[in-house]
């Protein structure tokens, strides 16, 4: 089962590949290149072990054997890079309900860098969001206690617990000086799939997550916005911003929604034979070929990268936002019968053009900021019916003006963008709502397509 991404409270935007035990066996006998020499090998394995019997022995706190072990197995793996790692029985076990859609925690996704937290993304509607975390934030502290030093699996445990109960995080943001917040957690239940008409014309969809839920929810989402718009809908909005991954199954099955043929991703690890390249299906496209626009920003991480940079590279959607998180690499969990599981980087996934995003991103087509739009206190000046003696316009019915609240998420008459958000990407809580500029951009795009469409059908 090939997943990206970790559900909230997890190390975010992985690629995963669960690996059951007989074909770990399989692996490990057929090597690339020849190993170390036995005694090489040993002499490590002897300086672990008498390591590991001094600290049992002479440590000032007595620590139990598995406590040892697993923080050995741990840091070997998180040495590796920010995505490897080590979950016990208990986190395996958290990790397989959590992608199921539904779980305990605060709603947000999280990874490692510099040694404190880093919040990929907000959970829409979680304690998180609601909170106004942002991505790009760091968490510094949890109750007081610094991060520094914790692995991501310890942080991220001390981030859990009984619903309803409260937890204090140290924030640091860019351009604020660090403020703590307090989250009361909640049973986190994932929507992946939100979408609404704007207008009567173009239908927005927004995928939070690509939990096992995103492909059955967008073919939902589309039927519903063509039963409501008939024959009216003239485009589409894909909305991944703040979206931090998911399954990987998932995401190449929401870029078949879109896309008739051509190459989805590719991935490619040490082994040559491992190599995979995943292709739409004819006749796959949902929308019959509207036009569409993709928006993503900083917080669109892996599985949101893989459809952003299918759809882009095949020609199937402009893309306007600001340029996404930059994870690509992919994570095979390899199954401990009998102990939990390991995280281990296998495998870097490629767009249908041959780009590698890893620690790059994608670059939108259109880079348009996060702005709010604000009512400007000006008139409207002086028009030609207000000067004296102006001939009278003699059609017999003037044309009534489009009310602005038509389109409502476009910017009417008399606003304009107020200047970026703070640092930290789109405010949630505004997403999809008359107040996104970044939506309000991508619905004058898609009319403007509509409007220059018809008029060539006209001539």
């Amino acid at each position: 089962m090939k997943r990206l991404g970790l559900s909230a409270a997890c190390a975010a935007t992985l690629a995963w590949l669960v690996v059951p035990a007989a074909a770990q066996q399989q692996q490990q006998q057929q090597p690339d290149q020849a190993p170390q020499s036995s005694s090489d090998t040993y002499r490590q394995l002897d300086l672990f072990g008498e390591v590991f019997e001094r600290v049992r022995a002479d440590y000032v706190e007595e620590v139990s054997d598995e406590q040892l072990i697993e923080a050995a197995i741990n840091g070997m793996l998180s040495s590796l890079d920010p995505h490897s790692s080590y979950m016990n029985a208990k986190s395996f076990r958290d990790m397989q309900v959590q992608v199921r859609g539904e779980f305990g925690g605060l709603g947000i996704e999280v990874t490692m860098e510099s040694g404190v937290i880093k919040v990929v993304s907000p959970i829409d509607d979680t304690p998180a969001a609601k909170a106004g975390l942002k991505p790009g934030d760091f968490i510094t502290h949890i109750d007081g206690e610094p991060v520094l030093g914790l692995s991501l699996n310890d942080a991220v445990e001390r981030m859990r617990g009984p619903v309803n109960s409260k937890i204090k995080l140290t924030i640091r943001r860019e351009g604020r000086d660090p403020f703590d917040v307090t989250l009361a957690r909640a049973v986190i239940k994932i929507q992946s799939v939100k979408s609404h008409l704007e207008g009567s014309d173009i239908g927005y969809i927004r995928i939070t997550s690509f939990n096992e839920q995103a492909d059955s929810g967008l073919k939902a989402a589309m039927k519903a916005l063509k039963s409501q718009a008939g024959d009216h809908l003239q485009g589409i909005v894909l909305d991944l911003r703040n979206n931090p991954g998911g399954l990987l199954d998932q995401a190449i099955a929401v870029s078949n929604d879109f896309l008739d043929k051509g190459e989805i991703v590719s991935t490619r690890g040490r082994h040559t034979e491992d190599a995979a390249r995943y292709n739409a299906k004819p006749g796959g496209d949902l929308t019959g070929g509207l036009p569409m626009v993709v928006l993503i920003n900083g917080g669109s991480a892996s599985a949101s990268e893989i459809v952003a940079g299918a759809l882009q590279d095949q020609h199937r959607a402009v893309l306007l936002g600001t340029r996404s998180f930059g994870k690509g690499s992919v994570q095979t969990i390899i199954q401990l019968p009998g102990h939990g599981a390991m995280r281990l980087t296998t495998a870097r996934y490629y767009t249908p053009s041959g780009r590698s995003i890893q620690a790059k991103g994608i670059e939108p087509d259109i880079t348009v900021e996060p702005a709010r739009i604000e009512k400007l206190a000006v008139s409207e000046g002086r028009h030609e019916a207000d000067l004296r003696g102006a001939l009278k316009n003699t059609d017999a019915a003037p044309a009534a003006p489009q009310s602005s609240n038509d389109n409502k998420p476009n910017v009417p008459p008399g606003t304009q963008p107020a200047g970026p958000k703070e640092p930290g990407g789109v405010d949630p809580n505004v997403m999809g709502t008359a107040e996104d500029y970044q939506l309000a951009r991508a619905l004058d795009m898609l009319r403007g397509i509509a409007l220059f469409n018809s008029t060539r059908a006209g001539n």
